[in-house]
């Protein structure tokens, strides 16, 4: 089928989904399932699962219709699960029946999605996890400690690393799980931010135990399996919305919209060359989206996840110098119940807090340059330990 004809494919499918289930009239799940049920949670994964196996390019094709006519953008929604847990659930998931499973509760954000990688003793160096998993029977016995996991306090379902060999080379002594996350033995504590709210938690488990059957890739080949969570995780933090103009600098120009009392020449200037900046960066991400095929992304998601963050900051340090003091005043120290689900966006002043973590979370503007260095242009690494 030419390419023309997979668009008009996917224009209609999504078409039929907002007739049927009208993203303002029926609950989100319903929707979401619905639009899933059509294959296009994912149009680039096989067609039952969530996909209908043409280019990843057109899913802007669907997202324009489905959330042009008031659906939701699901990324907002789970953004581990649509962003990370889905991908590699799809590529290493050992039966089409766990897949099918695990997906469509996931499209729908029933199930919640988490990413159990980070450690305190390891930093950085994903490899040099401590997290055991022993195998006892058709089980895995599972100790260890997890931190800055997002949503862990909302999430059914987590992506786990643990080490199963600690006789190999660290990057070759992983392997891969699907942790149930309220299976006994996990516990989850929230950590508070610098905005007041916890979305993000430490999570311990104790003998926690993980079916064989969870297990996602072979044993062993935990860190080959990661970069499949890893470059899915970046493509999706470093992705633009298909409007001209959306996300954060939407922001920024109704606040300068609403406030002509603070306006300035200066600060003038400065929104403009921030929005030039933003819609490069969405030109950017949608001409690879377009190119893409089948297959899962490659190191250049680490550009958009690199660009996207800084200029997050850039934007809401655009806000708070338009507010001047204005800024300061800011009511939400108080620490949030951390299953508080109103706006947690609050306002630009929190959001402005926030954003400092978007330079670190998804890793590092540090890492991701060192990727884009070794990988794309062929620069030699740094001196590894």
């Amino acid at each position: 089928m030419s390419a023309k004809a997979d668009a008009d494919r996917v224009a209609e499918l999504a078409r039929q989904v907002v007739a049927e289930h009208d993203p303002k009239k029926v609950p989100i799940p319903e929707f979401l399932t619905a639009s899933y049920d059509a294959g296009l949670s994912w149009v680039h994964f096989p067609v039952g699962l969530g996909g209908l196996g043409v280019s990843r390019g057109l899913q802007a094709v669907a997202d324009g219709i489905l959330q042009g006519a008031g659906g939701p953008m699901p990324l907002g929604l789970n953004p581990m699960g649509y962003g990370m847990a889905a991908p590699t659930v799809r590529e290493h998931a050992q039966s089409e029946e766990l897949k099918k499973f695990w997906l469509r509760p996931l499209a729908s954000t029933e199930d919640i999605w988490c990413q159990l990688f980070s450690e305190p003793g390891a930093g950085s160096d994903l490899a040099g996890l401590a997290t055991s998993a022993v195998r006892d029977g058709d089980d895995w016995v599972i100790n260890g400690q997890k931190v800055w996991t997002s949503l862990a306090h909302r999430a059914r379902w987590g992506l786990l690393l643990a080490r199963t060999n600690p006789d190999v080379a660290k990057h070759k002594g992983l392997t891969y799980f699907v942790l149930d996350m309220h299976a006994p033995g996990v516990e989850t504590r929230p950590l508070r931010q610098l905005t007041g709210q916890a979305e993000f938690n430490e999570v311990y488990m104790t003998d926690a135990r993980i079916p064989d059957a969870h297990r996602l890739g072979e044993v062993g080949n935990g860190w080959g399996v990661a970069m499949t969570t890893l470059m899915n995780e970046r493509s999706a933090l470093g992705g633009s919305g298909a409007r001209r103009g959306a996300g954060t600098i939407a922001e920024a120009v109704g606040l300068w919209a609403s406030r002509p009392d603070l306006q300035t020449p200066v600060l003038r200037d400065r929104l403009t060359q921030l929005w030039l900046r933003s819609e490069a960066q969405r030109l950017t991400a949608q001409r690879s989206r377009a190119t893409a095929t089948v297959g899962g992304p490659g190191p250049e998601g680490s550009i958009g996840k690199l660009v996207g963050a800084e200029l997050n900051q850039h934007i809401y340090t655009w806000c708070m110098d338009l507010l001047g003091a204005e800024g300061i005043l800011y009511h939400g120290y108080g620490m949030h119940d951390s299953d508080d689900e109103t706006d947690w966006r609050g306002p630009i002043q929190q959001r402005f807090l926030r954003s400092k973590a978007n330079t670190i979370e998804g890793g590092t503007s540090e890492v991701m340059r060192n990727i884009l260095a070794e990988r794309m242009l062929g620069l030699p690494g740094e001196p590894r330990v």
